[in-house]
């Protein structure tokens, strides 16, 4: 890891604590199986019926595993580079009998075989944290096997433009959607640097991989709301808040 990345993991080693520090509240949310969103498990049903072994890039706290293992997959292999939370998840997999396992590394440059995944899950805050978002689209594509796909549920990028204005909605005077990153002084990120991908290079890096894309879908409603009573104007059904890509390699 370079000094910006390792910086970055600093930080995201220390908002990981939160994991422990709510293990229990965590371990409950984890039994309910209830952490993918409708159009989400809408989406990943005819993939999950077929059992895959899917690895989540960048797993975070684990709970989506969790999910994933209930909602019919056989076994998820989480990657992430907090040492932290990936001891929680496991720990959460452990208690709850759930095939569910834990590698510490960094994305992209995941320690798994080439070909061995049926479905890769990433989303949900995950690809600010890619400094070079074709390395991470050609990462997905070697581990997939030929018919597997890439699934991505995350915040659109147009997200960082918008104000918690709750009036109306209202555009960053400090923010451009053409920028290539930024520093996030808020909570969980604490200081580190995030990379803003807009829509076109996302999508771009995934076909460059080798991957057919098979759906892309925009959504007005936010994945994450702060722990407080904001109603941000910008989540009131006119901006784009997230989307979801499908895609699957030949």
């Amino acid at each position: 890891m370079d000094n910006v990345v390792r910086s970055n993991r600093v930080a995201w080693e220390k908002a990981s604590t939160k994991h422990i520090s709510e293990y229990d509240e965590l371990l409950e949310e984890a039994r309910s199986g209830e952490q993918l969103f409708p159009r989400e498990a809408e989406l990943l049903r005819p993939l999950l019926d077929d059992a895959p072994t899917v690895v989540h890039f960048q797993s975070g706290h684990g709970l989506d595993d969790v999910a994933l293992v209930k909602a019919g997959a056989r076994q998820v292999v989480g990657i992430d580079y907090s040492s932290v939370a990936a001891g929680a998840a496991r720990r959460r997999a452990v208690e709850l009998g759930l095939q569910c396992q834990y590698v510490v590394a960094e994305v992209p440059g995941v320690p798994v075989k080439d070909g061995s995944a049926d479905l890769v899950y990433t989303g949900k805050g995950a690809l600010i944290w890619m400094r070079d978002i074709g390395a991470w689209a050609r990462d997905v594509a070697r581990v997939l096997r030929p018919g597997g796909h890439l699934f991505v549920y995350e915040a659109h990028p147009a997200v960082p433009l918008w104000t918690w204005d709750e009036d109306e909605p209202r555009i960053r005077p400090d923010r451009s959607y053409f920028a290539e990153s930024h520093i996030n002084d808020t909570f969980p990120a604490n200081g580190a640097q995030e990379w803003q991908w807009n829509l076109g290079q996302i999508v771009t890096a995934v076909v460059a991989a080798g991957l057919h894309v098979e759906l892309l879908e925009e959504y007005a409603e936010p994945f994450w709301h702060p722990q407080d009573d904001t109603n941000a104007a910008a989540w009131s059904g006119r901006l784009p808040n997230s989307y979801a890509l499908l895609a699957r390699r030949s």
